[in-house]
């Protein structure tokens, strides 16, 4: 039930994808914005890129999870807690675009070396599994995949954070990092 509503979120999103770009196409053409607009706007184009590439990803997620149901394993590499703070990142991203939340886009984008930490100890724990255990290799494979994806995720995330800044500052990240540097 809950891959069905899965697949049914990802053709949203796709659907969505699509009519976002559609109304920043009108918006540009129509309004011809200037300075601050046009960021938003240059900006919601690129993040909704992002997004679908994860609903894509969490489509696949989903498909591979029917693979590994009731796996001990998943519980002995910290998949859940990875999980949840790719849903954090990808929260934060969001609500940091709709309240146009410096701090909060700032803490998604520091937030991805967390991601790629549990990823790397996962990989790790997987690749120390395989090597003592015979016959149960395809379910490592799995879930070294889900991993993965949820890590590709936790990558789209600060993308989208990213975006939010530039669309408040007008500058990208290494404008920003230049610049607290400076000031220091």
């Amino acid at each position: 039930k809950l891959a069905h509503e899965v697949w049914e979120t990802d053709s949203e999103i796709d659907r969505k994808e699509r009519e976002i770009e559609n109304i920043c196409m009108k918006l540009l053409l129509r309004q011809q914005p200037v300075a601050r607009d046009l960021r938003v706007i240059s900006s919601a184009l690129k993040m909704i890129s992002d997004m679908e590439r994860i609903g894509d990803q969490a489509a696949d997620i989903v498909e591979l999870s029917k693979y590994v149901e009731g796996s001990k394993i998943k519980n002995e590499i910290h998949l859940d807690e990875m999980s949840k703070e790719v849903i954090k990142m990808v929260t934060g991203s969001v609500d940091s675009f709709v309240s146009k939340d410096l701090y909060l886009a700032r803490t998604v984008i520091i937030s991805d070396d967390i991601v790629d930490n549990y990823f790397d100890d996962i990989k790790k724990k997987l690749i120390a599994l395989i090597a003592k255990t015979d016959g149960e290799g395809e379910e490592f494979i799995d879930l070294l995949m889900i991993a993965k994806y949820l890590e590709r995720i936790g990558d789209h995330a600060p993308n989208i954070a990213e975006w939010v800044e530039y669309s408040i500052l007008g500058k990208h990240d290494e404008e920003i990092d230049k610049d607290l540097d400076e000031n220091k």
